[in-house]
Parts: C-alpha cells; sequence; structure tokens
C-alpha cells in the first residue's frame, strides 16, 4: 500500500492541513483535532482503500486504520508536516475566540471530551502498574510465597501502586492539557493533596483546619474527580490572573496565586466535593449491578459496541480505578469491557466462516484472534461486523450472554489490566467463572453471526462523474445544471467580460470537474476557484460562487492538489450547495477562457447540462 498517497488523501478529506490543529493516534486510529470539522468528507473518507471507518466523537475525528495506522501517522507527520501530539498553543489572555453555542448536546459532547481526554495519559500507566501486578501475584502464588515479605517485592510493588497513587497528578496535567491551561499547576494543586504534611495530618487522625476553616481529613490517592474539579479551577484562576496582574508581574505573581487559591480550595472544598461525587458514582454502580442483578454486566457489554462507537467508553474507564479502590473490586465495568472484545472475537469467527471471499476470510481471523488476545477491537467493529451489519446482533448477543453468565457466578476484578485473555489473573479467585463466561460469549457471538448470516454487497468506491475520454481540445460542461450567458451574472466583474469570454452554469451537483485535458496550475486554498492550462495551451478559469472566497473553504472540498494531471470531467472541487445556499451565497459557476492561446474559441450555452458536455 502507498501510505504517503494514503496520508495525503486522508489529510485533503480532513480539510486539509490547514484544518488540523493536531493529530495523534491510538492503537488503531488517527486522531485528529480539526478547526472545523464540517470540511471534512466522511464518505470520502469511508471509501479510502486501507480506511475501516470514521467517527466523530469527544471532540476528535476518528479515522480507523487498524494495521495500516503506524505507517500512515508517520507519513502525515514526517511527509505532510502536520503537528503530531504537540500541544496547540493557546493564549490565556485572548477572549475574543468565538465559543460554540452551548446546548444539551454540546454540553455533553464537551463533558464526555473532557473526562476522555484528561484521563488519555493516565489509562496506558493504569494497566501497566495493573499488569506489573498481575506478574507479582503470579510469583507469590506459584513460585514463592514468602517473596511477599522481601524488600525487593516492596519496591516492584511501590512501582505498580505509583499510577494508581498518584492518579490525581496524572488526571489534572490531561485535564490541563485538554483545556489549554499550564500543566504543572493543576499538578502541583493535585500534588498538595498527596503531600506528606497532609497525609500526616489525616494518619494522626486530629481535626485540623486552614484559616480557621475546618479541613475534611481525606485520603485523595486513586482518585479522580478531585483532580478533574483542581484542573478546571486552576485553569480559569491562570485566566484570571493573566487579566489582572500587569504583564511584567505576570511571571511572578500568576503560577502563585493559582496554585495558592486552587491548593487552599483543594483541601477545603473541591477535594472533598470529588470525594464525596467519586463515591456516589462508585455506590450508583454497586445500586445498579445490586438492583438490576445479572442484567447489568450484560446491558453494559451488549451496548459497549455503539459507545465505543461513539467515544463513550472512554468515559467509563477512570470509575474502574474508583471501583477497585471502594469497594475493592469491579463486579461490572471491567467485567463487561472484557466481554464485549470477546464477543467481537466471536463475531469476526462468524463472518469468517460465512464469507466466499479467501483472503478476506483469513484477515478476519486475524482480526477476530485480534480482538480475543490483545484486546483490540476497532477493526472488528469498523471493518467486519458493523460493515456487514447482522454481526453486529451476535456482537451484542455474545456480550449480554457472556455478562449475565460472568454476574450470575460472581465474576470480579481486583486489580487494573487489559480487557483481554491475557488478563484473566486480574479476577483472583474467580477466574474460573469469567473463563466460563468468555467462552459463551464467543460462542454466541459466533453462532448468531453465523446464522443470521451477512448483508455482503459490492465495495463502495467513489466513481468519476464522467468515465468518457474527451480529445485535448475539448472544452465540457464543469457540473451538472443550467447554461447561461454570463452577462446575467449578477457579477459585474465576469458579466462585463472582464477576465475573458466565457458561459455561466447554475448548479445541480456537488461535483466540479475540469473543463478540459491539462495541468491544474492553479487553485485556490479556499477551493471556491481553480485554473487549467489544457495540453494545447488554453488557459481556463472555474469560479465557483459570487463573492464565495468570502467562506474562507467553508462548504468547499478540494479534491486535487494543485499541479495534477486532470482530465475533461475530473472532480476538482466538491461543494456542499445547502450549507453554502443558506449563508445566502449565489453558487452560480463560471467557465472562462482567461488566454485562448491565438486560437477562436466560443463557449455554447446549451441549456440544461451534464457534466461532461461538450461545450466548443
Amino acid at each position: 500500500m502507498d501510505y504517503k498517497k494514503l496520508a495525503s488523501d486522508i489529510v485533503n478529506n480532513v480539510g486539509g492541513i490547514d484544518n488540523i490543529q493536531v493529530v495523534n493516534h491510538c492503537m488503531t486510529r488517527l486522531r485528529f483535532k480539526l478547526k472545523d470539522v464540517s470540511k471534512a468528507d466522511k464518505d470520502s473518507l469511508e471509501n479510502l482503500e486501507g480506511v475501516l471507518g470514521v467517527i466523530y466523537a469527544g471532540e476528535q475525528y476518528m479515522v480507523i486504520l487498524g494495521q495500516h495506522l503506524l505507517p500512515t501517522y508517520e507519513a502525515i507527520v514526517k511527509d505532510l508536516g502536520v503537528n503530531g501530539g504537540e500541544v496547540i498553543d493557546e493564549n490565556l489572555d485572548d477572549l475574543s475566540e468565538s465559543k460554540e453555542k452551548l446546548t444539551w448536546k454540546t454540553a455533553g459532547n464537551k463533558f464526555i471530551g473532557y473526562i476522555s481526554a484528561s484521563v488519555a495519559p493516565l489509562i496506558p500507566g493504569l494497566v501497566a502498574g495493573g499488569m506489573l501486578k498481575v506478574v507479582l501475584l503470579l510469583i507469590i502464588t506459584f513460585v514463592d510465597t514468602k517473596y511477599a515479605t522481601s524488600s525487593s517485592y516492596m519496591l516492584l510493588s511501590a512501582i505498580a501502586d505509583a499510577p494508581f497513587y498518584f492518579m490525581p497528578i496524572i488526571v489534572a496535567y490531561g485535564a490541563a492539557i485538554k483545556l489549554g491551561g499550564t500543566p504543572v499547576y493543576a499538578m502541583i494543586a493535585a500534588a498538595a493533596l498527596l503531600h506528606g504534611n497532609y497525609v500526616g495530618l489525616v494518619t494522626a487522625g486530629h481535626p485540623i483546619d486552614l484559616f480557621g476553616v475546618n479541613v475534611p481529613l481525606l485520603s485523595y490517592g486513586t482518585s479522580l474527580l478531585p483532580a478533574l474539579l483542581l484542573a478546571f479551577v486552576a485553569y480559569h484562576l491562570e485566566r484570571f490572573f493573566n487579566k489582572i496582574v500587569p504583564g511584567i508581574f505576570r511571571s511572578v505573581f500568576v503560577g502563585m496565586g493559582t496554585i495558592l487559591v486552587s491548593g487552599i480550595l483543594g483541601y477545603i472544598i473541591l477535594g472533598p466535593l470529588g470525594n464525596m461525587l467519586g463515591k456516589g458514582i462508585a455506590n450508583f454502580f454497586m445500586f445498579f449491578n445490586g438492583s438490576v442483578g445479572a442484567l447489568a454486566v450484560g446491558t453494559l457489554a451488549a451496548c459497549l459496541p455503539w459507545m465505543v462507537m461513539a467515544g463513550m467508553h472512554t468515559a467509563l474507564a477512570p470509575f474502574m480505578a474508583q471501583l477497585l479502590t471502594n469497594p475493592g473490586y469491579d463486579t461490572i465495568l471491567r467485567p463487561a469491557f472484557i466481554l464485549h472484545n470477546m464477543a467481537e472475537g466471536g463475531s469476526s469467527f462468524g463472518v469468517a466462516a460465512r464469507i466466499k471471499n479467501k483472503q478476506l476470510r483469513s484477515e478476519y481471523i486475524s482480526i477476530a484472534i485480534g480482538c480475543i488476545v490483545a484486546g483490540v477491537t476497532e477493526p472488528a467493529i469498523y471493518g467486519v461486523n458493523l460493515k456487514y451489519k447482522k454481526p453486529m446482533y451476535g456482537v451484542m448477543a455474545g456480550g449480554f450472554v457472556g455478562g449475565v453468565i460472568a454476574s450470575i457466578l460472581g465474576a470480579k476484578v481486583y486489580i487494573m489490566g487489559y480487557s483481554n485473555i491475557l488478563a484473566l489473573p486480574i479476577f483472583k479467585e474467580t477466574i474460573f467463572a469469567i473463563i466460563i463466561a468468555i467462552i459463551a460469549a464467543i460462542v454466541t457471538s459466533f453462532i448468531v453471526t453465523f446464522i443470521l448470516g451477512i448483508e455482503q454487497k459490492g465495495e463502495s468506491k467513489v466513481t468519476k462523474p464522467v468515465q468518457k475520454v474527451y480529445s485535448n481540445d475539448a472544452i465540457v460542461a464543469v457540473s451538472d445544471g443550467t447554461m447561461i450567458d454570463l452577462e446575467k451574472v449578477n457579477d459585474e466583474t465576469f458579466a462585463s467580460k472582464m477576465l475573458g469570454e466565457g458561459i455561466a452554469l447554475k448548479l445541480e451537483n456537488d461535483f466540479i470537474c475540469s473543463p478540459a485535458n491539462g495541468t491544474l496550475t492553479t487553485l485556490f486554498p479556499t477551493g471556491h476557484a481553480f485554473g487549467v492550462l489544457t495540453e494545447d495551451g488554453t488557459e481556463l478559469l472555474v469560479h465557483i460562487g459570487i463573492d464565495t472566497v468570502n467562506l474562507k473553504g467553508e462548504g468547499f472540498d478540494v479534491l486535487v492538489k494543485q499541479g495534477d494531471k486532470v482530465r475533461a470531467g475530473e472532480p476538482i472541487v466538491r461543494v456542499d450547495r445547502s450549507k453554502i445556499e443558506k449563508k445566502g451565497y449565489d453558487l452560480t459557476t463560471m467557465l472562462i477562457v482567461t488566454n485562448d492561446n491565438g486560437k477562436s474559441i466560443h463557449l455554447s450555452n446549451l441549456g440544461q447540462v451534464q457534466n461532461g458536455a461538450i461545450l466548443n
């Protein structure tokens, strides 16, 4: 596969380099933070070879690539120069930036985006620490029980526990990055809750106060919500101090004021409030599990494929750690995550058993194994099960059956770990319960998928509006619509033929195509106009709409690059006619002969035309 071309096509279809603030990646997907999401062309992206799916969630535009991820990401960052994972500098003094209107929907998206981005740096650490705990557990269980009393074990346990104990600091970092504040201020405020002085006072158990205000004696190791609150407050405090402190003193007093006020609020208000909310969430999950019973895990596992597609599953991950702290085990979240992954694998096996294409069968078996062994499900969700639609019922059935069985048999997670088959030791004495549930999930999803079958359709491809071959002297209509005389255009520059002779078109299609065989010599970044030098030396200009340059590219999707060889009828720009016309713009499109190269060229007004109709 040509990864440079794939990278270029992806960047073009998310709105171009100028529309990308930053691009990151996880194990299977590119994660773009775009300036204007409306510029991204989801349909064209999904039809690119190598792209398994596209989703927008948590303020991230995600392109699912599976095994093609890393080389494509490297090509985007190294060859195209896109900002790869670096923090976007934001001026905390600049309050002029327009804000998205706050609605229930946007508020929900922002909340999920804030939680997801805040915990993103934490999750790998929790999993790494959890798996180290598993290794240590296996050693003292099966190798040497006395090892648990050794200094080596104590030190290694400290390494494994560090991501959990210092969770507030890591979460504060992620939250500050998401908000655009200075990370170290939020981290310091969170670290104060773990400082030896405070921990010592809590351990002593005597009442304490700060400036005469009572300070609750609480432990904040492994806590999540206090850090989220602290980072939020620290960000707004930093903005406040940047506004009121004179520029010459900011380097001294902004930071000091931010950590002082946020730290005090952390002891007195934010820490206790976050602790209370955390316990409330843990109690909710326990109540949900206790009231609904065995249906709780099954229902969550059945819903997870849709939550993954919406990006909502990441918001649940932090609360796994919350449950491991209080009440000390997780009977619902991690079991559901694992069983969903197993069901995705089982359903992919079912698709592989039904499909006739041997190459695809081999690929789907590999994807199924990846779900079960590695816990990577995006290729299965977007590339297999959602692709054929009916297998998603198999995934849901497998997750539900496995979840019900896991709950009935009492499967419990005691240590943070991956959601795959290798993490079974995190269930400790309930390991056999989860093994039985896993087998049930895989078998159920396989059987349901195999019985329901698959909706097998031909591969969807982006087709060219015109496939006809034209002579090099032919000039054709650039889209479908009604031709009108240039003099009738509501723009004096074109109507007076100041730029040259030509014709105009009232658009009835979203694709604007090349008027001739030649080279794309000019292509405005906004997409509203382009020029073609034909093979016989004629220069042609296509101008889409009147005054559309003012849109600054909004509603225009450029499909090619300046300097490309193009043929008559080949798509150059795709326009969102509805969006542009709603903004009050006239989309009459002009085709102008700016240089006839000494030839006599007359373009006919043919009335109603289709793209590719010969005009000369």
